[in-house]
């Protein structure tokens, strides 16, 4: 069987990841989709709007066949390790290919890109860091940069929009590691990265659908965007555990562990640096909500995706010591498959280089312990009746009328 891969966060699962699995297995010729899936928390340093399990059902039931975990010290960095991860969960998982929406919708560009930087490297790193001393962020030193070399021309791709961007280290991650996977794109269509919903269009962006619901409106409403089975699997969830998830719901336990560490102690979770601590905590005692805490704590400088990637590494104690141990993921998480992709991963298991873990009691190292901790942290936070669910919840499976 021949499988193709994506990486996912379906923070919720909606009609642009429905045409998304579609069209990466209608454009690869797959008989799989493999989706890699970040778990309780995500790439822009926040915790899950539902949580990996619901997630992964919701996929499973819309076109995606095995769905597998990023370990949280990938799926919690910056784009390029975020993507490395990735990347290399779906080479080991043998699939023949991977595909990633983009505003580019065209491959070559992202390849001359590649070849580009592969030749300027030097320069590149020597225009970041002169920029990086000017004082302004990390984000807008690398897109000076990258104009500077590229001079504007449509044969490279366009790194200021976020989708090309984490296609870009897609691709850059796949040649790092001399992967044989095709790299495939398809034209993001519908809504932008955070536009806001907009009726009849029913590819909308997730946290357009995410903000809709925190500002009010019902489910039900929500339904042009999303499909049936995510509804259903929503509405559950929300029952379940009266509401979704954001920060301001995990704020009062963030809140208490950056007062109760100190800023001494702030220092040394991932991610910190130069001082940052300090305004954390100084920040966290003046702040009754997330929104104006955090928005004390960002600066031109230090960008809000970065500051959450900080208060997330906080909550779940997350060192620096221990993000500069994960260099490469060290087992397969299997959090779902359908019949089919139950078969395609029997026919592999063989082949395939790492571990395939199915219950968490498997997770015995460094990793897989950071993973079961910050789920276990992400469940306590939302006050689920069972901080054991990690370790209960078996791989869910789908299979079609004859398994039921």
């Amino acid at each position: 069987m021949k499988a193709t891969g994506i990486v996912v966060e379906y923070n919720p699962f909606h009609n642009g990841h429905l045409h998304h699995a579609a069209k990466a297995k209608e454009l690869s010729g797959a008989d799989v989709v493999v989706a890699v899936m970040s778990g309780q928390f995500l790439q822009r340093g926040e915790p899950a709007f539902a949580d990996k399990w619901t997630r992964t059902e919701m996929a499973l039931s819309a076109g995606v066949d095995v769905v597998i975990e990023l370990p949280y010290a990938f799926a919690t960095a910056q784009a390029s390790e975020f993507a490395r991860g990735a990347i290399e969960l779906l080479d080991a998982a043998g699939c023949s290919s991977f595909c990633f929406g983009s505003e580019q919708g065209e491959i070559e560009p992202f390849l001359s890109t590649l070849e580009l930087l592969g030749k300027e490297r030097e320069q590149y790193e020597k225009i970041i860091h002169d920029r990086v001393q000017t004082g302004i962020s990390y984000p807008k030193a690398l897109n000076e940069a990258y104009l500077s070399l590229t001079k504007g021309s449509s044969r490279y791709a366009d790194l200021t929009k976020p989708n090309n961007i984490l296609g870009y280290h897609y691709i850059e991650a796949a040649h790092t590691i001399n992967s044989a996977m095709a790299p495939l794109t398809i034209q993001r269509i519908g809504a932008g990265f955070h536009d806001p919903l907009e009726p009849g269009v029913a590819i909308a962006s997730a946290t357009g659908i995410r903000n809709a619901f925190f500002e009010g409106e019902e489910l039900g409403e929500l339904a042009p965007y999303l499909p049936s089975s995510s509804i259903r699997l929503l509405e559950r969830v929300h029952a379940e555990q009266q509401g979704f998830v954001d920060w301001q719901r995990f704020y009062p336990l963030l809140r208490f562990t950056i007062l109760r560490e100190g800023p001494k102690a702030l220092a040394r979770f991932a991610e910190m640096t130069e001082g940052i601590e300090n305004l954390i905590h100084e920040s966290a005692k003046r702040s009754e909500t997330f929104e104006v805490f955090v928005n004390r704590v960002k600066s031109k400088r230090f960008t809000r995706t970065r500051i959450q990637r900080m208060l997330t590494h906080i909550f779940t104690g997350y060192t620096q010591q221990e993000a500069q141990a994960a260099k490469h993921p060290e087992y397969i998480r299997l959090l779902g498959m359908t019949q089919n992709g139950r078969r395609y991963l029997n026919e592999r298991k063989k082949a395939i280089p790492l571990p395939v873990i199915s219950r968490a009691a498997d997770l015995t190292g460094n990793m897989g312990q950071l993973d079961i901790r910050a789920s276990t942290l992400y469940l306590q936070a939302i006050g689920s009746d069972s901080l054991k669910k990690e370790y209960t919840t078996p791989p869910i499976y789908l299979g079609d009328s004859s398994d039921k």
